[in-house]
């Protein structure tokens, strides 16, 4: 048997990127279903200082919340033409605000690293791993943890 690294179809994933402030953070593709530009908004009164507001796209209610505030890391700044990533997350539509779009990423899981306890500012434990290539190190997203952990900001 050769001493070589396989690398099946099964470890590889494709991350969308993205910038959360200075962060490039990653998330598998297939749990995206749409990238859009921010749109016109209903506030939500009480609701977390994270949520930005509901949507309606396309008839349906998009709840859409600054994935930097959520993280910790400040606003994102609306003006500099911002995106949502809208993600379903237990039946329910969640946009993403994020800061800029990036590359798509071809990655190899078996390479995935734990994440450390804090990284560039955010809490570890919104993050499954940590991704290296070649020039940047990306953030793997947990959405579900994102969107279901309470913070203790408010």
């Amino acid at each position: 048997m050769a001493n070589k690294k396989e690398v099946t179809n099964q470890n590889l994933v494709e991350l969308s990127t993205f910038l959360v402030g200075d962060a490039l953070c990653g998330m598998d593709i297939l749990k995206i279903q749409e990238i859009n530009k921010l749109i016109d908004m209903t506030s939500v009164p009480q609701a977390p200082s994270y949520v930005l507001g509901i949507l309606n796209l396309r008839g349906q209610i998009i709840t859409s919340i600054d994935l930097s505030k959520k993280l910790g890391l400040g606003e994102t700044n609306l003006s500099h033409d911002p995106r949502n990533i809208i993600v379903n997350s237990r039946g329910e539509h969640i946009g993403l605000l994020v800061k800029k779009i990036s590359d798509v990423v071809q990655a190899d899981t078996t390479k995935f690293e734990p994440p450390p306890s804090n990284m560039g500012g955010i809490q570890g434990e919104f993050f499954t791993g940590v991704y290296k290539t070649t020039d940047k190190l990306i953030g793997i997203l947990d959405v579900e943890k994102v969107l279901h952990l309470e913070t203790k900001s408010k």
